[in-house]
């Protein structure tokens, strides 16, 4: 007779791998700037990420980070070839089955794993999704809010008074227009002084009295970022946590301020507005610096948002080398600091100034020379400069956000 034998299912020992902290472990992956010279024609396409690169990724993470226990590591110290491509493989198709990114297959595809080895796979391409993005700029944020001691975030609190649902002052008459937030006692007592006690209490325009709370005011935020060839060189990434800081920013915005707005502008030899989604493909590139044309599309950007305060968070490390001639042509000075760049460059920040646009520079270089335009800028807008680092970036460019104090960091 015929028998079967069964046993128990051991299962792949990194199914417990959660894909979050797996995602996380990805992030300077994902956001990489992923420079590319235009002379090396047999790169990739700028944004265009092979399933294989991502499979190398996947594994360098789990060997350089603190993800897996010990007998997880011992399970891929000891994998075969062919193991290892199954392993890579399954984590693919999980970070895809939670959402985090989106696999291009192409026609003759039938699986990730399909038609051979990993390495064969070069036509299969890997984008990181709506969620993924919403997930680092989640994870980045919290990092960051960590680093500062914040335990919770409000909105933006001013000296004003308004009749909103928080109260924070006395109560005062009613007045046509405010929100008719009533403060039932005050209304009440207003009403017995003025008739007496008797029922039925007759109650008068006069006798109304709202609650006052603290107005809160909202606000239309451009982020100016610079991905100039300088991003990168002298052996640093200085744009990929550039990056990772927008997506926190745009978190915190949509979560914490959903009356604000944010747009995002990257400037180069020009500059041009991309959605905040598309942000995980942007590169940096052989461009040079045209922070006025960075400026002058803000500026367009902020006139269309009718919002209390408006205002403009520049991230550069390099000098302006770049300008947008009028008849289109762009005139470029390697050196920086050209006269003609600067003293154009300076005529947009008055304009800002006039338009009632503040400019809050964060500068990734310490540059005598970059340094003494910026606080050109932050003389004539009123703004604020901030002379940090990409490992320190992300935490004052939050708390500037949240508590809009006037204050330099040096």
């Amino acid at each position: 007779m015929k028998s079967v034998k069964y046993q128990r299912y051991q299962g792949d020992p990194l199914d417990e791998l959660g894909m979050e902290q797996l995602a996380d472990a990805l992030a300077d992956y994902l956001l990489q700037s992923g420079f590319q010279s235009p002379y090396d024609a047999w790169q990739e396409l700028p944004g265009e990420q092979t399933l294989e690169e991502l499979h190398q990724a996947i594994q360098q993470a789990l060997a350089n980070s603190d993800l897996l226990d010990e007998q997880q590591r011992e399970f891929l110290a000891n994998a075969s070839p062919e193991q290892m491509a199954a392993v890579l493989n399954r984590l693919t198709e999980r970070l895809a089955e939670e959402g985090l990114i989106r696999v291009d297959m192409p026609p003759a595809s039938r699986s990730i794993g399909g038609g051979g080895s990993v390495g064969g796979e070069r036509q299969v391409r890997f984008e990181i999704t709506d969620k993924g993005l919403d997930f680092l700029g989640f994870r980045t944020l919290r990092d960051l809010l960590g680093g500062l001691g914040k335990a919770s975030l409000g909105r933006h609190d001013t000296r004003d008074f308004a009749t909103g649902v928080e109260t924070s002052g006395a109560s005062r008459a009613y007045e046509f227009g405010d929100t008719l937030n009533l403060d039932i006692s005050a209304t009440i007592s207003h009403a017995l002084r003025r008739e007496g006690l008797h029922v039925p209490i007759g109650l008068e325009y006069q006798d109304l009295m709202v609650h006052q709370a603290e107005y809160q005011s909202s606000c239309a935020t451009v982020l100016l970022l610079d991905c100039s060839h300088s991003m990168i060189l002298y052996g640093e990434d200085r744009f990929t946590p550039a990056k990772r800081v927008a997506l926190a920013l745009s978190h915190l915005i949509r979560t914490q301020y959903p009356g604000d707005s944010l747009q995002l502008v990257l400037f180069h030899d020009s500059a041009e507005e991309i959605p905040l989604p598309q942000l995980a493909q942007v590169q940096v590139g052989p461009h040079y610096t045209n922070t006025r044309e960075g400026l002058r599309l803000a500026q367009r950007l902020l006139a269309r948002q009718r919002k209390d305060m408006k205002q403009i968070v520049m991230i550069t490390d390099g000098k302006p080398s770049a300008l947008t001639l009028e008849d289109g042509r762009i005139y470029k000075n390697a050196f920086g600091l050209d006269p003609l760049v600067v003293g154009k460059t300076l005529e947009e920040v008055h304009r800002c100034r006039r338009s009632g646009i503040l400019i809050n520079t964060f500068m990734l270089a310490s540059d005598y020379g970059l340094i003494q335009f910026v606080q050109k800028v932050t003389q004539i807008c009123r703004g604020k400069a901030y002379f940090t680092t990409p490992q320190t970036l992300g935490q004052y460019l939050m708390l500037d956000y949240m508590t809009h104090k006037s204050r330099s960091i040096h």
